[in-house]
């Protein structure tokens, strides 16, 4: 398939739970990639210290939307702090291994906002990453970066972001892959769609996210866009004070990661790591009920 959205597909009968919409093509979703993909910044509240985030949400919604939810599945392998070659080292063989029809890919971010990141190198590899996932016959879907211009720090990076999303861009044209551009959605502008680290999007951002995901893919959803009440006008000593806390609770753990070698990622697993059913789970394949 080609150009920057998906086809749909309507032929097929709705359940009767449904939403009276043209359904999707897709059965097997696995999405890849580093802590944006995880959902870090987005809080499961039903299992403590998980993380929910866009792809989560996107699955959801992509299970409403076939005959039978059972028969939609969904795989998360992204481990936050992961650079895009620790992501084909690690991911790309499972993945391919559970036969997806859509998969999701954002890689390099990591990469490009460490010193010397080099957005030319990291299209080169992200260019054989996506090759390998397309040669599967899967839709898959990129992702820009967001525009960073008025975040503290990151700011001073916005070229070679702007880099990198030109040679998304090119990558999905060699490939025939699908492009979510976060540079487009002005809302990530927003404060409120970030979450306290400024480094991650908070649920608000990764709720605007779905719906920009679902739309790129040409599935229709009833998301409402969510209005959070402004921010309280703050002083400029208040300000102040918020930029040091943030300094020392977000910005220098993150620093002396980097210095480490380390990253927030060591020692995790995928949260997700088998393409599952999203809602319930049906009965192993062989199984006889007949008595009881």
């Amino acid at each position: 398939m080609s150009g920057s959205s998906a086809p749909l597909h309507s032929d097929a009968p709705l359940h009767s739970d449904a939403p009276l919409h043209p359904i999707h093509p897709w059965r097997r979703y696995v999405a890849l990639g580093d802590s944006f993909t995880e959902g870090i910044g987005d809080p499961d509240p039903e299992r403590p210290g998980s993380h929910r985030g866009w792809a989560d949400r996107v699955a959801e919604e992509l299970a409403h939307r076939v005959p039978d939810s059972e028969h939609f599945s969904y795989a998360n392998l992204a481990i936050r702090g992961r650079l895009i070659d620790q992501i084909a080292a690690e991911q790309t063989t499972p993945a391919l291994e559970l036969n997806p029809d859509l998969i999701t890919l954002c890689a390099g971010g990591n990469d490009v906002i460490r010193p010397g990141g080099d957005p030319d190198a990291i299209a080169e590899k992200l260019d054989d990453l996506v090759g390998n996932l397309a040669a599967s016959g899967a839709t898959v879907v990129l992702f820009t970066g967001p525009d960073i211009r008025d975040t503290p720090v990151m700011g001073r990076i916005r070229g070679k972001v702007a880099i990198y999303n030109e040679n998304v861009h090119t990558v999905a044209l060699r490939h025939e892959a699908v492009v979510a551009d976060l540079w487009a959605l002005r809302e990530l502008t927003r404060k409120e769609m970030w979450a306290a680290d400024r480094l991650h999007f908070s649920p608000t951002g990764h709720h605007t996210i779905t719906a920009m995901v679902l739309e790129t893919l040409n599935v229709p959803h009833d998301l409402v866009p969510l209005e959070p009440k402004p921010p309280v006008p703050r002083t400029w000593r208040q300000a102040a004070t918020e930029d040091v806390l943030w300094a020392r609770e977000h910005l220098m753990p993150w620093v002396l990661r980097r210095l480490r070698r380390q990253s927030s990622g060591d020692g995790l697993s995928p949260k997700r790591p088998l393409a599952e059913p999203m809602f319930g789970h049906p009965m192993p394949q062989g199984a006889d009920t007949s008595g009881q």
